[in-house]
């Protein structure tokens, strides 16, 4: 056999050698059969592990320190005896000193101790027990810490085996790269696992400290490679695994909250995704229940939808919109706001899951983000609007509104609103070119889908207060909409800090203020809950309007950010 070559360099590798083989000995072998045996064999995965290890232990073994002797105490006592015999100078009275010093002495000693003790691993001694027929069995040994295994277990309903059911990414039985699906149990520690239930084993690991040994029947399929961990998505719901039945491991689950971001690290089993907190250091993956999963029970406990207040736009002469809280003559006698798109997809799908999301940093050529802001009546809404527009109105600007109504003495088209006839108005209802749209005393008032263009392309932040059911339209890759939900303070705060305010009344044109009273509060706090259990999931910001100086402070601090930093969007929003 000619000799092998091994490059240009010496220290070639095991691994690398074994590798080339089969191409070197081609020219030498008879038939493809031969030949197909060695790729086989010499490309077989635990062939590459087991080389990969002897290389990494042959390096160590290389570079371990080797101690020049055993005795360094014995000496330093030899010497010190031989020492008294000689003429005493001070160079040997110095030695002398030091070495009856007893913390020299103790330093000696300590390195006697590790200089004569074995540090090589001890592998675990062989099973006597096991049979002649058992030849792929692997015994395992792990060494737990707090952390726990990270594997899932689960009774085969054919075989009654007990499998490991999936490995959690990230944590110790994948990171030892030594369990694997499939694989059956048959003992931990000694104890043999054939007639036990899942919650019995483990109960068995979690009583277990240290090193646990497994014994193990590998799994026969092949693991395909895991392109999984670059997917990111936004929580739309709260989730605490201790309370889901359903979950296969409540000490395995990941929970979390709504608006958190989730980095999905495996996707293999279409009801329990594995994920991890995005940005969190710790590398082990937790339960979810998955996106399909998910949706298909909250579809079958989904509550009756809730019909929100009223409420119906008019604009002041000042040229801010305003909302009008209507009275229950006028509930009863006006048609409500509705949504002037109608989509399938949204009413069959409209379940708050998960949304793939993907980080977006606004750049300096492109136009800004709308502002939806969005609460209950009476809430200061537009007040925070108004001031928002004061304190930089060459950067803040909104949207002027149609209307079918006449326009008024004082009134200029385009400016307080957009004066258009009813034929025009209803034909731009059948173009979907309204975001929504009301009808008020005969006359129709709507918000276009141009006005908002308009804004935008004055290279201003377009701020926006619609009805809540409208945000859902508005989420597009030309809008890129940041929603802002503000919120009432406690019924208590309101008496408290409301007391002196007055809300407007829509009982007449021009809009008359009236004093707060308890069930316009009750009504807020209603109104509010409403909003947030229907669609908080489309709110990326909640602000608590409790004082109003410091909940525009708050809010000026969040449009600062949206235009400086790095959110999270919709994936769709980039990618259509």
């Amino acid at each position: 056999m000619p000799a092998l070559s091994t490059g240009p360099g010496s220290d070639t590798g095991l691994y690398e050698l074994l590798a080339a083989l089969p191409a070197q000995l081609q020219p030498h072998v008879d038939s493809q059969e031969d030949l197909t045996f060695l790729w086989d064999m010499f490309g077989e995965k635990s062939l590459h592990s087991l080389v990969k290890i002897y290389e990494k232990l042959h390096y160590y073994e290389r570079q371990n320190p080797v101690p020049i002797l055993h005795s360094a105490a014995a000496l330093a006592d030899d010497l010190a005896e031989e020492l008294q015999n000689k003429p005493l100078n001070s160079e040997i009275r110095e030695l002398l000193k030091l070495l009856s010093k007893p913390n020299v002495k103790a330093l000696l000693s300590v390195h006697d101790t590790v200089a004569q003790k074995k540090y090589d691993p001890v592998l675990p001694p062989m099973p006597d027990d096991i049979d002649d027929e058992e030849d792929s069995v692997k015994i395992i040994r792990l060494v737990k810490n707090r952390e726990p295994l990270g594997a899932t277990i689960k009774k085969d309903e054919q075989t009654g085996a007990i499998v490991v059911a999936r490995i959690m990414r990230g944590g110790a039985a994948d990171r030892s790269g030594l369990i694997h699906v499939g694989d059956e149990l048959r003992e931990v520690n000694g104890i043999p696992v054939e007639d036990k239930k899942p919650e019995e084993i483990i109960q068995i690991l979690a009583q277990s400290q240290g090193a646990i040994t497994f014994k193990i029947i590998p799994s026969i399929k092949e693991e395909t490679p895991s392109k999984e961990g670059k997917m990111f998505i936004k929580a739309l719901f709260d989730y605490d695994p201790n309370e889901d039945k359903a979950i296969p491991c409540k000490e395995a689950g990941l929970s979390f909250k709504k608006g958190d971001i989730l980095q999905i690290m495996s996707q293999d089993d279409a009801m329990w995704w594995q994920a991890k907190h995005e940005g969190d250091a710790n590398p082990r993956a937790g339960l979810i229940p998955s996106k399909h999963f998910q949706e298909r029970r909250l579809a079958l406990r989904r509550p009756e939808i809730i019909v929100q207040p009223l409420k119906i736009s008019n604009r002041k002469s000042s040229g801010f919109r305003r909302s009008f809280r209507l009275s229950r003559k006028d509930k009863k006698t006006n048609k409500s706001m509705y949504e002037c798109k109608k989509s399938d997809q949204y009413d069959t799908a409209d379940v708050p899951t998960y949304e793939e999301v993907t980080p977006y940093r606004r750049q300096m050529n492109e136009k800004y983000r709308l502002v939806v802001l969005v609460g209950p009546v009476g809430v200061g809404l537009n007040e925070l609007k108004r001031k928002l527009l004061i304190s930089d109105t060459q950067h803040y600007g909104v949207t002027v509104p149609h209307t079918t109504r006449a326009r008024r003495s004082q009134e200029s088209d385009g400016v307080e609103y957009i004066f258009i006839s009813k034929h025009l108005f209803e034909t731009d209802v059948q173009n979907n070119k309204f975001i929504e749209y009301g009808e008020y005393k005969n006359n129709y008032y709507g918000t276009s889908i141009d006005s908002i263009r308009s804004v935008l392309a004055k290279n201003k932040v377009c701020l926006l207060d619609v009805q809540p059911h409208t945000v859902k339209h508005l989420r597009t890759l030309e809008f890129k909409p940041y929603v802002i939900f503000i919120k009432p303070p406690s019924i208590e705060r309101l008496r408290e800090t409301r007391k002196n305010a007055k809300i407007i009344s829509s009982r007449d044109d021009q809009g008359t203020a009236k004093p707060f009273t308890e069930e316009d509060f009750e009504e807020m706090i209603k109104s509010a809950h409403i909003m947030e259990s229907q669609y908080g999931h489309l709110f990326d910001k909640t602000i608590v309007n409790d004082d109003l100086t410091m909940a525009f402070k708050e809010l000026k601090t969040t449009f600062d950010k949206l235009e400086t930093e790095t959110h999270w969007v919709p994936v769709s929003w980039l990618h259509s």
